[in-house]
């Protein structure tokens, strides 16, 4: 059986690789083997904050828990609301500035989509 993966064309799961592309052989569409993999691997990754709501870039959420700023004094409160987030690889998914505080990373865990 073939590892590799259907058409995104037509959903034919008779591809085959010529040199660096791969082929589908019932609509004659190619694309690069790279291409595909870079879209599998964004097209599955999910993100939801603490009760189960599915993220987006440009969502506002609210704090849920209150968060010590690592390496000051600050703290961010619980029901800070984060306007127009930015989701990202890694722990902390969410890329984010807060009023009074800047920049910062936020795990999805400690927020609910308002």
């Amino acid at each position: 059986m073939s590892t590799l993966p259907p058409c995104p064309k037509c959903n034919s799961e008779y591809t085959y690789e010529d040199g660096q592309m791969l082929v589908c052989p019932e609509c004659a569409y190619e694309w690069s083997a790279t291409e595909s993999a870079a879209a599998t691997g964004d097209a599955d990754k999910v993100i939801r904050d603490a009760v189960g709501n599915t993220l987006q870039d440009g969502d506002t959420v609210s704090v849920i828990k209150d968060l010590k700023v690592k390496g000051s004094s600050l703290v961010v409160k619980v029901g800070t609301k984060v306007k127009n987030i930015r989701l990202c690889d890694g722990d902390h998914d969410i890329d984010c500035k807060i009023d009074g505080i800047g920049a910062m990373k936020l795990k999805s865990e400690f927020v609910k989509k308002v």
